[in-house]
């Protein structure tokens, strides 16, 4: 199948890439590589060392035969080439990976909330007006999150993208299915809200044939592929921004620096690891709806866990210090999660736990490279309102020098 692979130079895109061609797809990958600019903008670098995305390209050419085409081009600005791109190319099927990713760059300024509004409601809204216009029937498959969820405490399981409702009618009740309320909790995850809307239109009315995958936090790092050669490794980010809270607590262990919850820890978040994401959207990508069929909702996770027993489990196999600090986002501190992801399991997959040992393969990873670590990048301090940020704590290792008079 030829592929194209949006967004296909980031964390998860990246591996995605390489596990996809490794099944003898045809795999084009259109990027920005505006993930790139914001480690400059930030002035962090992800841990594991990256080459080039043209060098990562070659590199796997070089090991497999297999050819990875790459294509420079912004979704959001630049329409018409959008379009013309994809006359020429004539994906089958189009993986939508190419939004700004993290919720707390998106709650730093305002200039952070426009950049993101602005980059991925026009990045996705483009793709979908770009497929109808041009008439290219490639099955889209799209990148979400748990998180659209607010993580609420209703106490019933989450189901995957509709819910069940009935209403009062002049003739009695009546069902319906409706999608399952959002409740986003940053303007990141309103982006990703806004998308359900537009996926829901665009099926309805032009009969594209889109899957929505809700993705829980991904951890660790190898993939099957990206472990072939060390020019393929993954990204892996480790500052407050971009590094997901699991890869956090075991960096931080790695350096000696204290595991940073905010908050009680109480707050539930579903997992997955990197090598079930890809092999997630492999599931997904033979399991397409038809035209005019609604939009295809799956929960991407594979387990849930409270913050403050992942911390304690990762202090436990360390020897790790865990520290509370105030908490910097509008979230409550306790809430239960229950999530069905039966589609996925349905289909084949067979879930990485976290019981599975590769907590010490992250570890590894974050030792090897700890001299990359920029320590004062590691505490989180984008807060959600001017008063939750008046409480971050700058300073968890607290060696700043304090006055004592």
């Amino acid at each position: 199948m030829r592929i194209a692979i949006l967004g296909g130079d980031g964390f998860v895109g990246w591996p995605t890439v390489l596990h996809l061609s490794d099944l003898g797809h045809e795999i084009h990958i259109v990027d920005n590589l505006s993930r790139r600019w914001i480690d400059t903008e930030l002035g962090v670098q992800s841990l594991t060392p990256m080459d080039s995305i043209q060098e990562r390209c070659r590199i796997w050419h070089q090991l497999t035969g297999k050819r990875i085409h790459f294509h420079l081009l912004n979704l959001a600005t630049e329409y018409e080439r959008l379009k013309s791109w994809l006359l020429e190319t004539k994906p089958e099927a189009v993986v939508h990976f190419a939004e700004q990713r993290a919720a707390p760059y998106s709650m730093k300024t305002d200039r952070h909330k426009v950049y993101t509004v602005n980059n991925n409601v026009n990045a996705t809204h483009n793709l979908l007006a770009a497929l109808v216009e041009t008439g290219i029937d490639a099955h889209l498959v799209h990148l979400g999150t748990m998180g659209v969820y607010g993580y609420s405490s209703v106490g019933a399981p989450i189901p995957e993208g509709y819910l069940d409702i009935e209403i009062d009618t002049p003739t009695g009740k009546k069902g319906q299915q409706v999608l399952y309320p959002t409740r986003p909790g940053s303007v990141y995850h309103m982006t990703k809200s806004l998308d359900q809307i537009l996926f829901q239109f665009y099926a309805q009315n032009d009969g594209l044939r889109i899957t929505d995958l809700h993705q829980g936090i991904v951890w660790g790092t190898h993939t099957d592929q990206t472990r072939r050669h060390e020019q393929l490794i993954n990204r892996f980010d480790y500052d407050g921004d971009y590094g997901t809270v699991l890869n956090r607590f075991l960096i931080q262990a790695a350096i000696g620096y204290p595991l940073t919850v905010h908050g009680t820890g109480g707050q539930t978040r579903a997992f997955i690891h990197v090598q079930d994401s890809v092999r997630c959207i492999e599931l997904a990508l033979k399991d397409a709806p038809a035209a005019g069929e609604r939009v295809k909702i799956f929960n991407q996770m594979t387990e849930t866990h409270r913050i403050r027993d992942l911390a304690e489990l990762v202090a436990k196999q360390t020897g790790a210090k865990v520290a509370y600090l105030p908490n910097p986002r509008k979230e409550a501190d306790e809430n239960e999660l229950i999530v069905k992801n039966d589609q996925f399991l349905a289909l084949g997959l067979k879930p990485i736990t976290l019981a599975e040992g590769l907590l010490t393969e992250v570890v590894e990873v974050a030792r090897k490279y700890a001299h990359r670590i920029d320590r004062s990048r590691v505490p989180a301090v984008s807060a959600w309102t001017k008063d939750l940020a008046q409480r971050v704590d700058h300073d968890p290792e607290g060696k700043r020098l304090r006055s004592v008079s």
